[in-house]
This record gives C-alpha cells, structure tokens and sequence, in this order.
C-alpha cells in the first residue's frame, strides 16, 4: 500500500510540474512579438490606424468585452480580391450609425442598437483576408487619453501612444502592427 501512494503522490507532482510548464510556454502559433494596431476617438468618432497597410481586406471585427456576458461585436466585410485598409472611421461615441460612404468596406454585423461601447472594458480587433493578427486596446483608456495626444498618435495598446515615425522605428522591434509579418 505505501509504493502505491508514493506512486500517486509522484504522479500528481508530474501531472503539476507539466501543467504549470504548459501555462508558461507560448502559444504555438502566437507571433514573436506583441500585434498591436492604433485607436483614437476625434470629435466623438473612434479611429482605426493599423500602423502599415493591410492589403486585401475582406472583412474586420470589433469584439468588445470578449469572453463576458456583455460581450458583443461589429463586423464589415468587402468582396474579394479585398481592399485595402490603414485608417478608417469605426462608431460614433453617441451611437448613432455612421453614414454609407461608397467605401466597399461595409458594416454586415452592426452593435446591438441599444449596445453602449463606451462602456466596455476591452476592443478586441481582427482583420479577415491577408494573414494578420489580431490586437487589443482597453476602451477607457482611449477614451480618457486621445484628447491629451496629438492628432496623429494612436494608441497602440500595451506599447502606448504612437506617431507615424514611432510606429516606423518600433514595428518588428518592440511590437507588430496587425499586418506586419512575423519576421521569425
């Protein structure tokens, strides 16, 4: 009886040391550094830069409080081949729709319409057609930062506000804008 409970108690402590070394490596197909892409809000209308062109967009998402009760999203999508994409009008802070634009880039999915997004914790942002990744950004944080910033910064999620020539020096260095491909 006693090597059979040292064999248990052997086999919990691997089943834990292999757990827990699971949890600390990263995903298999996550990208060498961290994909961000760019948000601001101006005049009541929150912004999108991806920070390098996206080629051949067929489709974009907004996720907002992924993973939670309040969780809703916004979808657009275009015909192939796709368009492209750098910076593009989202939503209004007030909730009203934004107008047609002719842009073939059009909403499929929109929010529910009595869905606040400023009131979510998190955007969650994914870009359908070339390979991209996806990036984060915390909605209170855009919010309450993007009068501070000049017009031409965005923010980049965990890397900060960004101008064009910080994205330029940074991307493949400290982060990927959403498009960029993994250089390793």
């Amino acid at each position: 009886m006693a090597d059979t409970s040292r064999l248990r108690v052997a086999c919990a402590a691997l089943l834990v040391v292999a757990a827990t070394a699971a949890c600390d490596t990263p995903a298999q197909f996550a990208p060498s550094l961290p994909p961000a892409a760019g948000f601001r809000v101006d005049d009541g209308v929150l912004k999108l830069w991806t920070g390098t062109p996206c080629l051949g967009v067929t489709g974009l998402r907004l996720i907002f409080d992924v993973g939670s009760g309040q969780s809703t999203e916004q979808r657009w999508t275009a015909p192939q081949p796709g368009v492209p994409v750098e910076r593009m009008d989202l939503l209004r802070t007030s909730g009203e729709p934004f107008p047609y634009t002719g842009e073939a880039l059009q909403v499929q999915k929109p929010l529910p319409a009595d869905y606040d997004w400023t009131r979510a914790g998190w955007l969650n942002f994914s870009v359908d057609g070339p390979k991209a990744n996806g990036a984060r950004v915390d909605v209170g944080q855009v919010l309450r930062e993007s009068a501070q910033h000049p017009s031409g910064s965005y923010l980049f999620g965990q890397r900060g506000w960004m101008d064009a020539s910080d994205v330029q020096r940074e991307n493949k260095k400290s982060f990927l804008t959403v498009c960029t491909p993994d250089p390793k």
